[in-house]
């Protein structure tokens, strides 16, 4: 029996949304999918019309576990234990997760939307009428793992760059400019400049999405689906139902790749140049300048990731601690300035109950990522490494006159 995909007129309570709609026959199965702005009122109501409507026999939502908890549980940063995030190295995965936030909850200042909550209203009501709820979309960590080690150096550079901007972006949108980015064409105009400039990240955080997306869609039960998904998913899941995929293809776009030989070769041959600099220098060169270029080592690195501890208002014993730390950390690879001062500004200024519960909202204004305890240890962390990393180049200059 054949599958097609149709584009059903819309009802009068469906008119105003009959583009962000389409209906997709599937053997004996119909999916309903909703296309929708992830800070948009009329998304929320549109969501929750339709599955009232529609009485369907399952409720998809693009959301992995993670996500849905998250948003289940609005005081969930109560039990988030910062110091074990950081020794886990987990510390740049959060301050990416919180900058992808920030930016959408600003941008969702417009419409007095949170981000995500059609995907609650749709969670909600599939709990609330006891239908089959499915969390079709992969996990968030995975994902961005997978975006950034699949990138070169220099897109690596731009995807953070992007992530930085992101934190002090002040853009918003109202409902009109949601309704007209909500368009097929315009759509599919963003998707192929970002195809055109950024091909890895497309191809991660897009068209595998749409992939995963589509075939869980087609796995869950029943004879009715509605499925709530980004609008920018929508053509893309379109395209990949009927699902050909198999697990072991869910499987294999659900794999963290390893790193690259280049990535865990670097924090390795930097120390060491630097290493071989000082010995070569002491065998080589000038062994009076050795004493001198040391010193520059110390002062590069300690100077300049002290000053990030600065920027990002750390305590003055962080601020302290990278000014000592950072020469050392620089030459060990196991080991980041972040880390320490992430950990000593954690005990030294450890995020309240209140610091806690307020990270939401305070991810809206720039004062606001200062002001929480919690992102400013995470500000320390991201300043005081990039310092440090800045100051280890800047030695260089000096180490390379030893011989």
């Amino acid at each position: 029996m054949s599958s097609s995909q149709t584009l059903q007129q819309p009802s009068a309570k469906e008119e105003t949304a009959a583009s962000d709609i389409l209906r997709i026959q599937l053997h004996d199965k119909q999916v309903v999918l909703i296309g929708t702005a992830h800070i948009s009122r009329d998304s929320v109501d549109t969501v929750r019309r339709i599955i009232e409507t529609e009485q369907p026999d399952a409720v998809c939502v693009e959301l992995d576990q993670q996500r849905y908890e998250a948003i289940r549980d609005p005081h969930r940063w109560r039990s988030l234990n910062l110091i074990q995030v950081l020794r886990r190295g987990q510390g740049a995965f959060l301050l990416a997760n919180l900058a992808l936030s920030s930016f959408q909850k600003r941008m969702g200042m417009g419409t007095g939307v949170k981000p995500g909550e059609e995907l609650a209203a749709a969670a909600e009501e599939a709990e609330q009428r006891d239908l089959h709820l499915s969390l079709i979309d992969r996990n968030i960590r995975t994902t961005l793992l997978r975006a950034w080690r699949r990138t070169g150096l220099w897109k690596k550079l731009q995807l953070f760059s992007a992530l930085v901007a992101g934190m002090f972006d002040n853009s918003s949108m109202d409902e009109e400019q949601l309704a007209e980015l909500r368009q097929q064409d315009t759509l599919s105009a963003l998707l192929e400049e970002m195809g055109d400039n950024l091909p890895e990240l497309k191809t991660v955080l897009v068209d595998e999405r749409d992939r995963y997306m589509a075939y869980h869609i087609a796995q869950t039960p029943g004879h009715k689906i509605v499925a709530v998904v980004g609008a920018a998913h929508v053509p893309g899941i379109r395209k990949n139902l009927p699902c050909s995929m198999t697990e072991k293809d869910i499987q294999d776009i659900s794999r963290i790749p390893e790193k690259s030989l280049l990535s865990k070769s670097i924090p390795w041959l930097i120390p060491s140049m630097v290493v071989a600099l000082f010995v070569a220098g002491f065998f080589l060169g000038d062994r009076a300048r050795l004493a001198d270029a040391a010193t520059a080592w110390f002062l590069a690195n300690g100077v300049l990731s002290a000053l990030g501890a600065i920027i990002a208002l750390g305590h003055p014993l962080t601020v302290i601690t990278a000014f000592i730390a950072a020469p050392f950390t620089s030459l060990n690879p196991t080991i980041g300035a972040g880390f320490v001062t992430g950990l000593v500004q954690a005990c030294l200024a450890a995020p309240t109950v209140q610091d806690l519960e307020t990270v939401g909202d305070d991810l809206a204004t720039l004062r606001g990522w200062w002001g929480n305890r919690l992102t400013r240890v995470l500000l320390v962390f991201l300043f005081s490494n990039l310092g440090s990393t800045a100051g280890t180049f800047m030695a260089f200059h000096w180490l390379k006159d030893l011989i």
